[in-house]
């Protein structure tokens, strides 16, 4: 009797949504809520825009970061917040343009149907989203970056790592989009534990694919030479048993002087990264603490912490989709007339938007805990006091924001500000 209840009361739950769904105006909502985000966006960058007007270094940091580094990290993040609301606003607009005209629908049917639809709707829909923000990422790399001294690359290799991204983006997209549009056909409205599979699966192929096939196509790996810091890294490894395969150093410095470390590899080969701009800038005691560091993620699985939680928002994206893919109504507010999938994807992400804001901030909500954890082991493993002083000269090295605002912290920070890793590591 119980359970026959619980059908009833599901039965009138789902009959309920359909009326509800029946009853929206999808256009005017999909409005509201890209109104909302953006003013939401705004106001979180404006709580930071005024931070940066701060002359004064923090208490926590005025022993360790000097006013004239200050004051460069704080001229370069105006810069990059005022661009932001340029941006952001031009994004704004952009959407409300393509969605007041009905853009989408009039593309959709301007290449009729056939069984290349779909594939080349995308395309034309990706190749507009890269020209229509083309400007904008010439600005930020030639202007901003080049002005604070970031900026390595000329703009003939700007613009041949533009072509070989989207060119990649068809060569394994589109036959990614190709087998998710068949999953859905032919399982129906039981789809969502078919792709959520697929999609998995494909996350798993890419972690294992870019590393050693498509970033080798943008950037030069070399092996780390034989020395001081390559016997203190293997060292370091077997101290810990971590499955070190090889040590390479990545030419980050022919497109920016941005600098980093990482290692890669789900299973039991793994492979460490150092930018050539680290080995530049910091001691070699120093590259190690920031090492021990990142295999602190390895030491407590974060990576496989962060995929299984990717993959429970994955499964609640496709299961509500599931409730919209098939609705008439929702496509025709839209301009389409009939229940195209992809379109209704691509549309369905626009109103999920809000909850994505959401995920976003659990998804960093995690990372700074993990990172913080990853602090500490380095600490555990006695380069507490190296690693201070390796975060310090990175942090000024890249002109990081030493003085954010802990909303805007929260929402897009996903490592702990620098003053926050320091009383940590304390």
């Amino acid at each position: 009797m119980a359970a026959l209840s619980l059908l009833d009361d599901l039965t009138i739950l789902q009959e309920e949504f359909q009326r509800v769904l029946d009853h929206t105006d999808f256009k005017q909502l999909l409005y509201v809520i890209i109104t909302v985000s953006y003013v939401w966006e705004t106001f979180i960058n404006l709580r930071q825009h005024f931070k940066l007007y701060e002359t004064q270094v923090p208490k926590q940091l005025q022993k360790v970061v000097s006013t004239e580094d200050f004051d460069k990290a704080r001229r370069y993040s105006l810069d990059k917040s005022w661009f932001g609301f340029v941006s952001g606003f031009y994004a704004e607009a952009q959407a409300i343009v393509i969605f007041y005209f009905d853009l989408l629908p009039q593309f959709w049917n301007w290449i009729g149907p056939s069984p290349w639809q779909p594939i080349i709707y995308v395309s034309g829909v990706i190749l507009s989203a890269t020209l229509l923000t083309l400007p904008l990422s010439i600005y930020s790399t030639f202007v901003i970056e080049q002005k604070h001294g970031f900026n390595k690359q000329t703009f003939s290799l700007f613009l041949l790592d533009k072509i070989k991204t989207f060119a990649l983006t068809l060569v394994i997209g589109m036959p990614f989009l190709a087998a998710f549009l068949y999953i859905i056909d032919w399982a129906g409205s039981d789809f969502v534990f078919y792709v959520w599979v697929f999609v998995f699966s494909f996350q798993i192929f890419l972690n294992t694919l870019f590393p050693t096939v498509i970033q080798p196509l943008f950037n030069k790996f070399t092996p780390l030479q034989e020395g001081e810091l390559k016997e203190k890294i293997s060292h370091l490894c077997k101290k810990i048993k971590f499955p070190l395969d090889k040590v390479l150093v990545i030419d980050g410095s022919s497109r920016s002087a941005h600098s980093n470390a990482y290692f890669y590899g789900l299973f039991k080969t793994k492979r460490i990264v150092l930018y050539d701009t680290l080995l530049e800038n910091q001691t070699h005691d120093e590259i190690i603490a920031i090492l021990a560091h990142e295999l602190g993620h390895w030491h407590y699985n974060h990576l496989w912490q962060r995929l299984l939680t990717l993959q429970i928002h994955t499964f609640c994206t496709f299961y509500s989709f599931g409730l919209l893919f098939k609705h008439q109504k929702f496509y025709s507010d839209f301009g389409f007339s009939g229940t195209p999938t992809i379109v209704g994807f691509m549309l369905f992400m626009y109103l999920y938007s809000p909850f994505e804001i959401l995920v976003v901030i659990l998804m960093n909500a995690l990372s700074r805990k993990n990172e913080f954890e990853a602090d500490q082991y380095a600490k555990k493993l006695g380069y507490g006091k190296l690693l201070q002083e390796a975060l310090i000269k990175i942090s000024t090295k890249n002109q990081g924001n030493f003085n954010p605002d802990w909303l805007y912290s929260v929402v897009n920070y996903s490592h702990p500000p620098l003053v926050e890793r320091l009383k940590e590591l304390k």
